[in-house]
């Protein structure tokens, strides 16, 4: 999935900055992601370590992490992705409200596919009501049409709008891609909640966090994907038909470093990991100061290429460089 912010790429550089300054291997580790996005850090580090803690105030963040890293054991899916796979489209509240044909024009997904995603989205529910379904598969079926779904939107990655017209990828059927994800021997926690209330509730020894760097609120770049996995009626507002939404202390130049320092201060890990870049609302000297009055700092750099939609219609994607700081807090 393309993700503002995905710290894909950098997983190798990632892993091998926290195993030197630890001093060593993970394996014993319980390893916390407080922003976890689409959960590319937890898929990577949950075979790593002890046990794993996920998550993200988004709700369709939560699904993906309950399922890529929540669920651990093997699940007989075949049968129920094999039922979505099959199913009608029906007129419901995506086609509705986020496609051409429905009463709000708007163009987030072909016609048909806004029907599938509507029917699949209801069986998965049906299924869940009734008990057919458990809680881990429900999650692993709702993960599965998030991502199939996201395959085929007529964006530019992000969800803030969609493009007048249906691009090369969006013309697709949708098609119900299984949302695989590693077995381990012990289980992981995954959570839905605000950072700096969660921290407060739990500890560790590994806390890693890639809080969002600038003004872009998530709630907004990817309300689709919210709207998908709560299926809540509401009134879509203005022509992008956005829900409310939540607003994050961290994309907020006014409340962005007491927020950082809070977190920072009550965190009980022993130690911390914070992933930004040279463009971000707190500045590199902003973030050493309040670090190095809980304990030992340390800052490692990687550049790589970033890619950003491009604003012409055909949304090309152009790669820019950019600096990514590791900043490495033993506390004391």
């Amino acid at each position: 999935m393309n993700y503002i912010g995905s710290k894909y790429r950098l997983l190798p550089f990632i892993e091998k900055s926290i195993s030197e300054f630890v001093g060593g291997a993970l394996y014993d580790l319980v390893f916390c992601d407080l922003f976890a996005g689409t959960g590319a850090v937890g898929r990577y580090f949950k075979t790593k370590c002890k046990s794993f803690i996920a998550n993200d105030l988004e709700y369709y963040s939560y699904v993906l992490n309950r399922n890529y890293v929540g669920n651990y054991t093997e699940l007989d899916a075949e049968k129920w992705l094999d039922e979505l796979s099959n199913l009608q489209g029906v007129e419901g509240f995506i086609y509705q409200n986020y496609c051409k044909e429905g009463h709000g024009e708007r163009n987030y997904f072909k016609d048909s596919n806004g029907k599938k995603i509507d029917a699949i989205r209801q069986q998965i529910e049906k299924w869940k009501s009734s008990g057919e379904i458990s809680d881990d598969l429900y999650f692993f079926l709702l993960a599965t049409l998030l991502e199939s779904a996201d395959k085929v939107a007529n964006t530019a990655s992000v969800y803030g709008a969609y493009l007048k017209h249906i691009k090369k990828t969006a013309n697709k059927e949708l098609a119900i891609l299984p949302a695989t994800y590693n077995h381990t021997v012990s289980a992981h926690s995954v959570y839905q909640s605000d950072a700096n209330e969660l921290i407060k509730e739990i500890n560790g020894d590994i806390l890693y966090l890639d809080p969002p760097y600038n003004a872009r609120q998530y709630g907004s770049n990817y309300h689709m994907l919210n709207t998908i996995a709560q299926y809540n009626t509401f009134e879509p507002k203005g022509v992008t038909g956005l829900p409310d939404y939540n607003r994050s202390a961290y994309c907020s130049k006014v409340s962005v470093k007491q927020s950082f320092e809070e977190l920072i201060a009550k965190a009980q890990f022993k130690y911390v990991f914070l992933s930004y870049n040279n463009e971000g609302l707190m500045s590199h000297d902003e973030i050493l100061e309040i670090l190095s009055r809980y304990g030992k700092v340390e800052l490692r750099t990687q550049e790589y290429q970033r890619f950003k939609a491009d604003k012409t219609e055909n949304r090309n994607h152009t790669a820019s460089e950019t600096l990514e700081y590791l900043f490495c807090l033993e506390k004391s």
